[in-house]
């Protein structure tokens, strides 16, 4: 579908007003000493000039720069010129100004602030309020820009002359551009089931460290695959000036497993792709994507018609919704919104879903996503904090309860919501309805929450399992957490689905057919889950609790999500992952009972390697995050080498000090992080470690095959984990099989979550086995 996009526009920014030239005179200007491109999480200074206007500031009035929401530049401060953010300020008149920092200084979004009052004195017109970011005289390095790329990145000014606390924005703001650096890393990507003699794509992109797409990465790349594919070249000109290199055309004629390895002209390995199931004629294919993320039109980064764009060209998903909070979304972005979804879907291509946050208070019910059908719905909204034109305020739904009866009310029954934890946590336990909600968030970069489906078997409730971003930094699909307080990767969903196309994309969500990982490089894992039965069973996709006319199918099978009524009799579950990185353990669980920990090795094969993992979070709420910032001294055993796990956050490191001796620094919300040390001597003395919760000796001899777990939990887990790992683990492939008994009197939602060596995890939906309906 091709629609003409509407015109999106920075946010607060006066376009053309004939009253800007008034505003100017009696507001002021402000300035900066510097323009155009800098690279993403590179130290810089700069000198912002704040002119007064015909008002001036008044004793006691201020000025503000503020910054949006999302931003992980350095802070400014004011006490140390050698740390970085070192800032200076003074007035040409040498009035006394007062400044402080503070990350909630602000409305939303533009809360990060630094505000300057004037304490002694007043500015009159044509005097200026001189702000040095990240002076470098006495040895700071600067401040460093935030770690994602913004094509209008602005120092924003509010100023109140009148010393009434009313901060109004100056009609013209200075801006610069964030660009990416050159290339750390590199991705490949391929889709994730290929039909024989059908042409298919390889995508392939460098990344900067902060995990950009660079368009700085003009290479020569030499393509090796593990079995014959046509029209695969053997060297191919990445060019510079380019986010990505799409190789179309590909022709594979034999089914099996499909890896593709990217070298440099050294023959230095640079990337391998996911793994790529080839079939004969398959009914049913993987489509991956990442439905809950923001735009700068409201709390995220860059336009909406970036958000997708990225989405597509960069982060490779087949799958994209936006999910602005509701309370910030105009009815005039909301219509062009909807002209941006309709623009972007393309069946076969990508697929688009028109929606977006009902971001009620936890109290109220917490965060909800909504998804339409089609664009040009009714949002009907948490409330209108954020909104000035209130006309519409009256369709407002102020408790998650309240939504669901509204669709109810309003016989939208095909709506579709998902419950997720962002800053405020859905608490589903208050509100749910089945017939709109179908499945729950388990991962984002806010972190991992499967207490939140845990929440969901108690109450008896039968969803889907999904992972999905939750960004702020436009960039759904690849949303690295970069250096602020995030600590994870934003998670994806693979879909199982018979074609792509909006309407088996709506399908595959009603019917729960999809899993969930936590993102990354090995973000893709094969995933295949079947359940049979040798007694009669009746497969059931609308939940016959929730729909008296629910209709069922005789069948002998099951795949992840399905309903199944089996009155009598076992079942037998088959599982197969193949993944990208080396398979740790497979769990298997019946709802809240964890019935089986499976690893693909045998306890003869461990080695010298340990791993070990800390988890957890503080609480369900937005300050979730436990610091695990600490060290392990081996006083016997030798460190040989050291490898971190999670450690996405550049300024969280992992350091070796001597032969004996990590430390680093990490944080985890609900997600792991940790390390796999090898050692010399790894029976001999013991493992001291020392973190703000745990503090703990451990002798090596007692870490094997099964994990030691030091626990700290409280309102929720919290613990270290070690485990005795292979010296080299080849497994990135395993099946189980196993017999299921299911209990009568309860439901029986069976799923797995599958742990890769390099720290991702994924989790199938559930197969809800029933005795009685």
């Amino acid at each position: 579908m091709t629609t003409s996009l509407p015109s999106m526009s920075p946010p607060g920014i006066n376009n053309g007003s004939l009253r800007e030239p008034i505003q100017a005179t009696l507001l002021g200007t402000a300035s900066l000493d510097k323009s155009g491109d800098f690279e993403a999480g590179s130290y810089q200074s700069f000198t912002l000039t704040y002119t007064a206007g015909r008002f001036g500031i008044d004793d006691s009035g201020s000025l503000r720069v503020v910054f949006r929401f999302a931003t992980d530049q350095t802070d400014p401060q004011f006490d140390n010129p050698t740390a970085p953010g070192y800032t200076q300020v003074s007035a040409s008149n040498n009035a006394v100004l007062q400044c402080r920092f503070d990350p909630k200084g602000n409305i939303r979004p533009w809360d990060r602030t630094l505000q300057i009052k004037v304490v002694k004195g007043f500015m009159k017109e044509g005097d200026t309020i001189t702000i040095r970011l990240g002076v470098t005289d006495e040895g700071s390095p600067g401040m460093r820009l935030q770690t994602f790329c913004e094509s209008r990145y602005e120092f924003r000014v509010l100023v109140d002359p009148i010393a009434t606390y009313n901060f109004q924005p100056l009609p013209v703001q200075p801006f610069i551009a964030i660009v990416p650096g050159p290339p750390a890393t590199w991705a490949a990507t391929l889709p994730s089931i290929v039909t024989v003699g059908k042409p298919f794509t390889l995508k392939i992109k460098g990344e900067d460290k902060w995990g950009n797409p660079s368009d700085r990465a003009g290479a020569r790349l030499q393509l090796k695959a593990n079995s014959p594919i046509d029209n695969l070249p053997a060297i191919i000109e990445h060019q510079n000036n380019t986010f990505a290199t799409e190789i179309k055309g590909l022709v594979a004629n034999a089914e099996g497993l499909l890896l593709i390895e990217v070298f440099d002209q050294n023959e230095s390995l640079l990337a391998e792709t996911n793994p790529a199931d080839i079939r004969t004629a398959p009914h049913q294919f993987k489509y991956w994507g990442d439905i809950h993320g923001q735009s700068d039109e409201t709390l995220g980064t860059n336009s909406a018609v970036d958000y997708f764009a990225f989405g597509r060209d960069r982060a490779f998903l087949d799958i994209c919704a936006h999910q602005g909070n509701d309370f910030q979304m105009t009815e005039q972005f909301w219509k062009d919104l909807n002209m941006v979804t309709a623009h972007f879907n393309e069946s076969g291509r990508f697929v688009t879903l028109p929606g977006y946050e009902w971001s009620g208070n936890t109290a109220l019910g917490g965060d909800r996503n909504v998804y339409f059908p089609v664009e040009g719905r009714t949002m009907r909204r948490s409330s209108h904090a954020l909104i000035e034109d209130q006309f519409d305020r009256d369709t407002d739904c102020h408790t998650a309860a309240e939504l669901f009866e509204s669709f109810a009310e309003h016989n939208e029954w095909d709506v579709i919501c998902l419950a997720h934890c962002g800053g405020r946590y859905a608490d589903i336990t208050m509100a749910h309805d089945g017939r709109f909600e179908k499945s729950v968030e388990v991962h984002s970069a806010w972190g991992t929450f499967e207490w939140l489906v845990q929440d969901a078997f108690k109450q008896g409730y039968r969803v889907g399992i999904v992972g999905n971003s939750d960004g702020h930094k436009g960039r759904p699909g690849a949303s690295y957490p970069g250096a602020g307080w995030f600590g994870a990767v934003g998670g994806l969903t693979c879909y199982l689905m018979p074609e792509l196309s909006r309407t088996a994309l709506l399908d595959c969500i009603r019917s729960r057919h999809h899993y969930a990982t936590s993102g990354g490089p090995s973000g893709r894992p094969l995933m295949d889950l079947i359940v049979t039965f040798d007694s009669p069973a009746t497969v059931y996709n609308d939940d016959p609790a929730l729909y008296e006319n629910a209709t069922g199918t005789d069948s002998s099978q099951a795949i992840m999500g399905d309903i199944v009524h089996l009155p009598s009799g076992d079942a037998e579950l088959s599982f197969t992952v193949t993944a990208s990185s080396p398979i740790v353990c497979i769990d298997l669980f019946n709802g809240l009972e964890q019935l089986e920990r499976h690893r693909p090795y045998s306890e003869d094969e461990i080695g010298n390697r340990i791993a070990v993992m800390w988890e957890g979070a503080e609480y369900r709420g937005r300050f979730r995050a436990v610091q695990w910032d600490g060290s392990a001294h081996f006083n016997e055993a030798e460190i040989v080498s050291a490898e971190a796990v999670n450690f996405f956050n550049r300024d969280k490191t992992l350091l070796q000090q001597d032969s004996f001796t990590l430390n680093w620094q990490s944080v985890t919300t609900g997600n792991h992080a940790g390390f796999i040390v090898s050692l010399s001597n790894p029976d001999q003395g013991n493992i001291e470690l020392s973190t703000p919760l745990i503090k703990q000796s451990v002798e090596l001899s007692d870490i094997g095959y099964a994990d030691t777990v030091l626990d700290a939990s409280d309102l929720l887990p919290r613990q270290i984990r070690l485990t005795r790992l292979p010296d080299k683990n080849p497994h990135t492939s395993c099946t189980i099989k196993r017999t299921l008994k299911p209990v009568s009197g309860k439901d029986n939602p069976f799923y797995i979550r599958v742990t890769l060596e390099d720290g991702t995890q994924a989790w199938t939906s559930p197969v809800y086995l029933v005795r009685q309906l």
